[in-house]
């Protein structure tokens, strides 16, 4: 009888565990076009490999694509040929990885800090605004976060019990997230864990632990097989596109004009933790009293190198901040009994969404300062989106959100899944979709219409790597010649003489050009 009752007691957060990972991940996965650039990349690169059945070299619009190794692409590619080629299918791969990255969270957490803590911290994790996002996304960084936390988990559990089986999972997983995106998957576990051993006086057992025969030939029986094929295949090309530029390049400079300042991820934080973000003060303010034990001070590094190490890097990218959160989360929820003045945590996803609920009160003070056409027809769109209903849903959730927060009966943690829950939904189910529709779903219309009508379409002054998914075609990216169909914006109609428009919506354009040459 009473393990029977043990085990209804774990089966219990387990399934709500469960379905708010549905709500979260996998709600709406396939219901909006993909995002560009990063979306339509990975994806038009899978539909290449297929077409072409090149399974090693990826290749985006005909051009080899060295940005991220090959493990995505695979992962992509097993997801189409069983859901077929549409959006479920190539944000498959992320979500089912966030999925597993939750659960590596919860059982590791249940196991250091006990069942309670571990529910509260992988909810935090799942209904997070950035990680939501992410496990929707068709690119390699729910696969790499999934990958690293289940690292950098499985060091800590070798360093407290020194088990073989937390070694080689930590190498196993490492070993996938370089063939996922790269050194990055080493250079965290690798740098956090050498830190951690050093506070912890340990220096000789971190060398035991990373010099381990059976841990290095499992990494590099996962890794060099491809990496080797690849090199033979492409040569120097593979190594100077991939490992300089994209990785060691992104470091030392700002890539394709991705820079910032040293504060850079302080905003990130804010709002990528949303409805959350009030707990994060909470933890600064009991650093003194965390760093006290070994597991917050592991957590503590692990998100302190990233948040540092990212700051001072070249290329900054808001999704660079996520390899970071899984520490975040788990001292979140270790530090939540003692968050004072819970009630207030509510305000900063009300905040949130009152925010995109003032939307048309604020577009048309925004758009009377700007003069880039394009910008301002984006935004006359929006104006038109964002109406009456759009302002009472969002309202709608802003009231469900503090009635939840005031509900007398209902605990602290429960309060705060609640909230978790609205927000999520509001934020999948409505601003998400609301985005899709204005920035990619003309892209789409655009790619079908001259797939239906046999357009060779050449892209002028933009880049939307989703049109020759949806187009399922190549498209070459130069200045039109007379009578080519080119693709751009409304920002360069002035620059031709009497176009013929195809098509046009929310600011992109498909059009006939009939000019010579078009002005610079």
């Amino acid at each position: 009888m009473r393990l029977s009752l043990q085990k209804s007691g774990e089966l219990k957060p387990l399934l709500l565990l469960t379905m708010v990972i549905g709500i979260s991940f996998f709600a709406g996965l396939g219901s909006g076009p993909l995002f560009d650039v990063d979306e339509g990349a990975f994806s038009e690169a899978t539909r290449e490999m297929l077409v072409s059945g090149n399974y090693l070299t990826t290749y985006l619009n005909g051009k080899p694509r060295f940005d991220k190794p090959i493990l995505i692409y695979w992962l992509q590619l097993l997801s189409v040929k069983t859901f077929g080629l549409n959006e479920f299918a190539f944000r498959f791969p992320s979500a089912a990885a966030a999925a597993v990255w939750a659960g590596a969270l919860y059982r590791f957490t249940n196991k250091e800090l006990g069942r309670d803590t571990a529910l509260i911290a992988a909810l935090f994790m799942v209904l997070s605004l950035q990680v939501s996002i992410i496990a929707k996304a068709a690119i390699a960084d729910g696969l790499l976060n999934c990958c690293l936390a289940v690292s950098m988990l499985a060091i800590y559990t070798h360093f407290r019990n020194g088990s073989s089986a937390s070694r080689l999972l930590a190498f196993g997983a490492a070993g996938l997230g370089v063939l996922t995106k790269g050194p990055v998957a080493i250079l965290i576990p690798g740098s956090v864990s050498l830190l951690f051993f050093m506070v912890e006086r340990k220096p000789k057992e971190w060398f035991r632990t990373v010099l381990n025969l059976p841990a290095i030939l499992l990494f590099l029986g996962i890794v060099m097989p491809w990496y080797t094929l690849e090199y033979l295949d492409q040569g120097m090309a593979f190594i100077e596109g991939f490992l300089f530029k994209h990785n060691v390049n992104r470091f030392s400079s700002s890539l394709e004009g991705h820079s910032g300042s040293l504060f850079y991820y302080l905003p990130v934080l804010l709002a990528g933790l949303m409805p959350f973000t009030g707990l994060l003060f909470t933890v600064l303010f009991n650093l003194k009293k965390l760093l006290s034990e070994p597991l917050n001070r592991y957590l503590l590094i692990w998100f302190g190198f990233v948040l540092l190490f990212f700051s001072l890097s070249g290329t900054k990218l808001p999704h660079y901040m996520i390899y970071g959160y899984t520490p975040i989360f788990i001292l979140m929820a270790r530090i939540f009994p003692s968050a004072r003045r819970p009630r207030l945590q509510a305000v900063w996803p009300a905040l949130f969404l009152m925010l995109f609920a003032a939307l048309p009160l604020i577009i048309p003070v925004v758009a009377g300062r700007i003069d880039d056409p394009y910008i301002q027809a984006v935004l006359a769109s929006a104006l038109q989106l964002t109406g009456t209903p759009h302002m009472l849903v969002l309202a709608g959730a802003v009231l469900l959100i503090l009635l939840v927060q005031l509900a007398p009966r209902l605990s602290p943690a429960n309060r705060f899944v609640g909230i978790g829950i609205i927000f999520c939904l509001a934020v999948n189910l409505h601003i998400m979709p609301l985005a899709a529709r204005l920035l990619q779903e003309p892209v789409r219309e655009a790619a079908l219409l001259s797939k239906a009508r046999g357009y060779k379409v050449v892209m002028w002054k933009v880049y939307y790597p989703s049109f020759l998914l949806y187009s399922q075609s190549l498209a070459e990216k130069r200045a039109p010649r007379k009578g080519e169909i080119v693709l751009t914006t409304v920002k360069y109609l002035e620059r031709l003489d009497n176009p013929e428009l195809l098509f046009s919506k929310h600011g992109i354009v498909l059009l006939k050009n009939n000019d010579m040459k078009p002005r610079p």
